[in-house]
């Protein structure tokens, strides 16, 4: 039997975890390659980089898609359970299960469109028709990816113990051309408590300018009264600038506050901290590049 496509996966694990259990995907995956009945060629199949095994890499997609949905949810790494509303989906026990199926769900719908998106779409007859081109598809692919990698950081930053955390905050500003070297940097961290100032470092290698740092590890939206007991701190030390760093997300009303500060404050949430992370390679690792290449007409012109 061929390889499943991963929207062919989204009933069956369901249905696995329609006993309310906490499952790991790899549990799961192995499950389902008996039920598919799938041989050691078929499960050992790769993709085309070589990187992971095709039936796995559909699984975890089918697993992210229903994340997505808000029919599973996580609450540690490789792990994931259904939710009322995945069990309300398997009580109806549809025909199948696949992405025209999910957008139902608002959550969903969120993020299939949370970003401009290139591809035309006409529908008829329930049948969608892509018009885009090669490049699009793979543009599109590549925010999918990244867009699931930066998930997988914030988890796992989340699950750094405090000191972990700053330590992870001074190595990205350092690759970020801040602070000299990682030496000289670190030796300015570990401030906590010091009139909310959880660190200080470098702005450049000669130490021109010193940067303080607030960096909180909250699964609450960060709210103004926090922002302003920073801004407070930075008045006591006559700072001019200041980076505040959290997992979550600020609130509008602390993004505005921030904003008309005199003094500089930048906020960088979850968000931007996994973002800056992977282009600056930290915690990342390459498994495969492609090159697309066009046809040079000059060259053929000469």
């Amino acid at each position: 039997m061929t390889v499943p496509a991963y929207q062919e996966l989204m009933k069956p694990i369901l249905e696995i975890a329609r006993d309310r259990d906490e499952h790991s995907t790899h549990e799961v995956t192995e499950q389902l390659a008996d039920k598919f009945s799938l041989s050691d060629v078929d499960r050992n199949d790769l993709l085309p980089s070589g990187t992971q095994r095709t039936f796995d890499n559909r699984v975890s997609w089918a697993i992210t898609y229903l994340k997505k949905a808000g029919l599973l949810e996580s609450k540690k790494r490789a792990h994931f359970n259904i939710t009322s509303d995945g069990l309300e989906v398997i009580r109806k026990n549809p025909d199948s299960i696949d992405s025209p199926f999910l957008t139902q769900f608002p959550s969903f719908v969120e993020f299939r469109t949370r970003r401009p998106s290139k591809t035309k779409k006409t529908e008829s007859n329930n049948i969608t028709f892509e018009f885009s081109s090669p490049v699009e598809l793979m543009e599109d692919a590549y925010v999918n990816l990244r867009d699931e990698l930066k998930e997988e950081l914030i988890d796992q930053v989340k699950a750094c113990d405090p000191f972990a955390f700053e330590k992870l905050v001074v190595m990205l500003l350092v690759r970020m051309g801040y602070g000299g070297s990682i030496k000289d940097a670190g030796a300015a961290i570990g401030r906590s408590g010091d009139e909310g100032i959880d660190g200080i470092i470098k702005e450049d290698k000669l130490g021109l300018d010193i940067i303080y740092i607030q960096a909180k590890k909250w699964e609450n939206k960060v709210s103004r009264p926090e922002v302003q007991k920073f801004a407070g701190a930075l008045q006591g030390k006559r700072a001019k600038k200041g980076v505040y760093i959290t997992t979550s997300e600020f609130t509008q009303e602390a993004v505005d506050f921030a904003a008309n500060l005199e003094n500089k404050m930048i906020l960088i949430d979850g968000d931007q901290l996994a973002e800056f992370m992977i282009d600056h390679n930290l915690g990342v690792t390459t498994v495969s590049q492609y090159d697309i290449k066009r046809l040079d007409s000059d060259f053929f012109a000469e």
